[in-house]
Parts: structure tokens; sequence; C-alpha cells
């Protein structure tokens, strides 16, 4: 029997794997780009998801999930459809200038929240250092941060400066999605 991470990868591997030269969004060029998307909002890659972060909110004792949109719009969702008992948020970049400008998007979270941060694919973990920035400006902790891909590229390290006492947990890096990589 497959596990969910495998299901995952293969879905990874199979669907969002996309080899040619691309611009990140760091700036960076590479030579191979993940759109994890591509993958994980199809029914056999949303599954396995579904179940390893609402696993992760458990294990960490999550009372939210979210990050920064729309990198973490999937992964959050996916924590309340895996049956975890949480509530989604997403983070904006910047606070909307109209309506209740908010930020941090989503049912209002009791502080402090415990909040686990999701990402679709981290590079350098700009996209979700500013989400957990926002999310202690808040008020609340960051108890985790999962990623569905890590591209092996310094995210981590940065994730982990932004957010010392948090956990970082990368369900698959890009080893395991494309092991013969040129820049490896």
């Amino acid at each position: 029997m497959t596990s969910a991470r495998e299901q995952l990868i293969s879905e990874l591997r199979e669907h969002a794997l996309v080899v040619g030269e691309v611009t990140l969004s760091s700036g960076l060029v590479a030579q191979y780009y993940v759109d994890a998307k591509r993958a994980i909002l199809r029914p056999a890659g949303f599954d396995p998801m579904a179940r390893l972060i609402a696993d992760a909110a458990r294990r960490h004792g999550a009372s939210a999930v979210g990050g920064l949109t729309m990198g973490a719009d999937a992964p959050a969702c996916a924590a309340l459809a895996g049956g975890a008992e949480v509530s989604a948020f997403f983070v904006r970049k910047e606070a909307k200038q109209h309506g209740l400008q908010r930020r941090v998007e989503g049912p209002l979270l009791k502080a402090p929240a415990r909040c686990l941060i999701v990402e679709d694919v981290v590079t350098t973990g700009g996209s979700t250092v500013q989400a957990i920035e926002a999310v202690k400006a808040e008020g609340h902790s960051v108890v985790a941060v999962v990623s569905i891909l890590d591209r092996l590229a310094g995210g981590a390290e940065a994730i982990q400066a932004a957010a010392p006492d948090a956990a970082y947990e990368a369900l698959a890096t890009i080893d395991d999605v494309y092991p013969g990589r040129p820049d490896r």
C-alpha cells in the first residue's frame, strides 16, 4: 500500500515538475520549476496532502492553519478537509485598504492562536517568513511550518530564523520529486 507521502510525491513528479528555464518569485533563475498547484488541486494530490497536513496540525496541537495567499490556500483548506479541528486563514501581502482592512483573513483567531504555517513550495522562504511575521504581529504563536515541497535552496534556514521555536517539515523535497536535477 502506498503511503500518503509517496502518493503526494508521485503526483508532484507527474503533474507539477516542469523542466526548463524559469524565473522564480525570488528572482532567481532555475532550470526546473515545481508548480505544486498543478498536482495538489487534483483529487489524487489533494487527498494525501489533506491527510498529511491534518496529521501535522494534530501532532503540533495547532488551532489554526494558514499562510501567505496563494501558496497557502490549498494546504490550509486541506487541513480542514483532512479532519483537523482548526480554523483556516490566509495572510495578505498587505492589509486591505477597504472593508475591515485585515491582513489575516478568515475566522477571527483567538489570541494567542497556535498556528501551523503552510506553504506549497519553499525556495528562499520569503513568503513563509512574511506569513510568520504577520501572524506573530497579531499576537499568535507559530507552532510549526509545513511545506508541500522544499527546493532545498535556503528556505528552511530562513524559516527557522524567523520562527526558531517552531518545527519545520517538508512533506517532500526536490530530491524526492526530481532526483536527477542538474543543480544537485
